[in-house]
Order: structure tokens, then sequence, then C-alpha cells
């Protein structure tokens, strides 16, 4: 006798808690891409919660072992066509700023690795509460498509210099240093992340709602002039890369795990 098909999860989890909305990107065992469902799912569950008075802060976590391993290569490589993967890219870039121009603020849950987009998605919440078993990088320059997306959130957070070192090398930076250069706001071991999250989720929550969204959103106004452009400049570059020699050949030693061969 076989076995019953078991329905497949929702790519995208959300909990409530008393004011305190959670979100898990539920593909562990693709690390949480960004794929275009998942992206899909993100938007939909920022659009719904920009509409809910009833959630004051948002926590967005991982299943799995990693946080988020950026973008799908082989989607990208499957789409081809350079205005294809530009759509791909303006669909993040979108789902990014949603963050931003949500009215309640967002705590990234970094549990393990947020690589890629997956980093750019740490820098671009509001809040970043990392386990010492997390680690950072954008490694895209060494697979021949330099993260120039990433590049617009984490430029953002970091001091310049040390962007672009991570940018440039495409290095593995550890919680502490990412702590240190801006990137997350709290390191804790790994029993201690979800305690610390609550406490920190509550202490926002606790906050008059209305005054937490003028300010966030007054703050970001003065702050990010501009990015709407530098997503849709970046948005470009990166699609170009990607469709480029030197990017299908990365990805297509990326995804056959070997060094690239570059011409």
């Amino acid at each position: 006798m076989s076995a019953v098909p078991q329905p497949e999860q929702p790519v995208l989890l959300r909990e409530e808690r008393g004011g305190v909305t959670r979100l898990t990107m539920n593909r562990p065992q693709q690390m949480n891409l960004l794929t275009s469902e998942m992206l899909d799912a993100l938007q939909a569950a920022f659009e719904a919660i920009a509409k809910d008075p009833g959630v004051h802060v948002v926590v967005l976590a991982a299943a799995g072992k990693g946080f988020c391993a950026g973008h799908d290569l082989k989607e990208i490589r499957a789409l081809g066509e350079q205005p294809k993967i530009e759509a791909l890219f303006h669909k993040c870039s979108r789902m990014m700023q949603s963050i931003t121009n949500l009215p309640q603020p967002v705590i990234a849950r970094v549990h393990g690795a947020a690589a890629a987009a997956g980093c750019q998605l740490v820098a671009q919440c509001d809040l970043a509460v990392a386990s010492e078993a997390a680690k950072f990088t954008t490694p895209g320059v060494t697979w021949g498509f330099f993260c120039s997306t990433p590049g617009v959130a984490v430029g953002r957070n970091l001091l310049r210099k040390h962007a672009m070192e991570m940018l440039l090398t495409g290095d593995v930076i550890g919680p502490q240093q990412a702590l240190e250069w801006g990137l997350v706001n709290r390191v804790v071991p790994v029993e201690q992340l979800d305690a610390e999250l609550e406490k920190l989720a509550r202490q926002i929550a606790e906050k008059p709602p209305a005054t937490v969204a003028a300010g966030k959103r007054a703050f970001y106004q003065q702050m990010d002039l501009g990015i709407a452009r530098a997503y849709e400049m970046a948005s470009n570059v990166i699609a170009s890369s990607f469709a480029h020699p030197e990017g299908r050949e990365g990805m297509d030693a990326f995804i056959e795990k070997r060094p690239p061969n570059w011409k």
C-alpha cells in the first residue's frame, strides 16, 4: 500500500502573538532561497500587514539551518534573457522596499547563514538580532555577478569601506564583526535568540503604533532619499551581470560545484 502524498507546506508561515507577527520563510531544504514564489509570498504578507492595525511589530525568521541563501541561481539561469532577469530583480527590489515602507518595525531573526540577497534582507530590516551561529556574505563577485542589489541595503547600514570589503572580496563575516560593522543590533547564544527577540519586540510593541509608524517613515525619508532610483539602477546592473557570459559561467560553476572557468 503506497503512502498518501503529503501536501507541501506553505512557503511562508505567519504566526500572531499579542501584536507581534512572526513570518517564517519555510523552504529549509533550499536554504529559503528568494525564488519568485518566496518573493510573492513576502510581498503579499507585507501588504496585508501594512493594513492590519493589530500588528505592531514584525519578526522575519527562517526555518532550517540557514536564514537565506539569496536568489535561486537555477531559476535565474532558466530565465536566460536579461529582461526576464531584470523583472525578477525588480520584484525583489519592490519587496525589499516594502519592508522600509511598512508602518511597523521589522526585526530580522538571523539564526544561521545569510548570503547575497539573504544578507540584503537582513540589512533591509529595521533591526536584526543574530545568534552566535550566524554568518554573512555577499559572494556574487566570486562567481561573476557583483552583488549590486545587496549593496544598496548593505551600503546603507555599514560604513562604505566595510561594505565595499564585503562586496569586493565575498568574504564571510561572523556575527561579532557584523555587530561591530553595524549589520546587526545584537548577538546572543543560539539558545537565547528567541528570548532576546521577544524582549525587543515587546519593548517596541508597547510603544504607540502611530508614533512609531510616523517616526519610522520620517527616519527613512531623511536618510534614504533616492533609494528607489538606487534599486532601479542596481537591478539593471545585477541582471546584466547574470545575463553576461561571466555570470552564466559562474552560475554553472556554482550549481555544478566546481571552480569557475573565466575566459
